[in-house]
């Protein structure tokens, strides 16, 4: 058995570039920032952020391109995909991204970003890729009025637990 599943909260690091092809599909790369935050050994507070590039095709492209601009705090669903290419020079080139299944929004809209019916500041909107096998594009879900799937205080540990060693 295998398994193959990425899941992100992070803040987008600029506005997606979306590019759209020929037969009407749109791919979407997003630059995304994770920061973990720990103490040193000398107990000094230390953060350290990692990037990652997230492909989004179809309608999670669109979303990408009306609704997340820098700045955005987004949650990502995905796999790792690496691929590899001969550059102009003839060597080999490799990239690790992440390929997103669902994005959902978090916190409050930035400023400039697209408007949607129904949906308030502070709220979030999960919106997920279609099934493969040629089903129909699902339609977005409607805003989930739920308890975050992880909320800010779980991603700021402060060293303390209750496990016993």
């Amino acid at each position: 058995m295998s398994l193959n599943k990425v899941l992100l909260i992070g803040n987008v690091g600029k506005d997606p570039e979306v590019r759209h092809l020929q037969g009407g599909a749109s791919v979407a790369t997003i630059t995304l920032a994770t920061s973990e935050r720990f103490k040193d050994r000398n107990g000094e507070s230390r953060e350290v952020t990692e990037w990652h590039t997230v492909i989004a095709w179809r309608q999670l492209a669109d979303l990408a391109e009306n609704f997340i601009r820098k700045g955005s705090q987004i949650f990502v669903e995905g796999r790792i995909r690496s691929r590899s290419w001969d550059d102009q020079n003839g060597q080999k080139r490799y990239v690790t991204e992440i390929q997103a299944d669902t994005i959902q929004l978090l916190g409050r809209r930035p400023e400039g970003a697209g408007s949607q019916q129904g949906q308030g500041q502070g709220q979030q909107s999960r919106y997920s890729q279609p099934s493969y096998g040629g089903a129909p594009a699902a339609a977005p879900q409607q805003p989930q009025h739920t308890t975050p799937i992880v909320s800010s205080d779980d991603l700021n540990d402060d060293g303390t637990d209750d496990l016993p060693f």
